[in-house]
């Protein structure tokens, strides 16, 4: 999904710095996620865990904004 809009607005001269919106809900969903972690753990490796728990974030964040544009 490619979506440009900057998650905390800045003047316009400032329009290309800043976290995208979309990369902003993955971290808060990654967030909430890491908390959880031993019920989506099960038995893969620490790296095919944290794979998943990057995945399913920006599943979450694709699934906020097409809600937010509807």
């Amino acid at each position: 999904m490619k979506d440009e809009t900057r998650a905390f607005p800045v003047p316009e001269e400032h329009k290309t710095s800043g976290m995208f919106l979309r990369d902003y809900f993955a971290a808060k969903a990654m967030q909430g996620l890491s908390t959880t972690s031993g019920e989506y753990r099960g038995n893969e490796s620490g790296k095919e865990f944290i794979d998943g728990i990057s995945k399913i974030s920006y599943m979450i964040a694709d699934a906020m904004i097409e809600a937010r544009n509807k």
